[in-house]
């Protein structure tokens, strides 16, 4: 783990969601490596890597749930599809709401 923490820079996570339109669209997470993503994963605590991420968007972070909100209100994707692809569908209906 210390390993890890030292030599990451960031994570991310892409899945290809359906579009209305026909085809997929690419949706992604990213986790960047600040300090306070090190720690955690210094420590062990990956269970405390949402809260960062859902919380770090002047680092540039973005959750998925978030991605897949941006990409409804484009007219992307439809909900259905993006709560199939959702992490936690509360947090997906928590931003659906604004």
């Amino acid at each position: 783990r210390s390993q890890l923490s030292n030599i990451l820079m960031a994570i991310c996570s892409q899945r290809l969601v359906p579009s209305i339109g026909g085809g997929r669209v690419a949706a992604a997470e990213i986790m960047v490596a600040t300090p306070a993503v090190r720690n955690i994963i210094r420590e062990g605590k990956t269970h405390q890597l949402d809260a960062v991420i859902q919380t770090g968007a002047e680092y540039g972070m973005q959750s998925m749930d978030k991605t897949l909100v941006s990409l409804i209100h484009a007219g992307t994707i439809s909900y259905d599809e993006a709560r199939n692809y959702a992490v936690d569908i509360e947090e997906l209906d928590r931003l659906m709401r604004g």
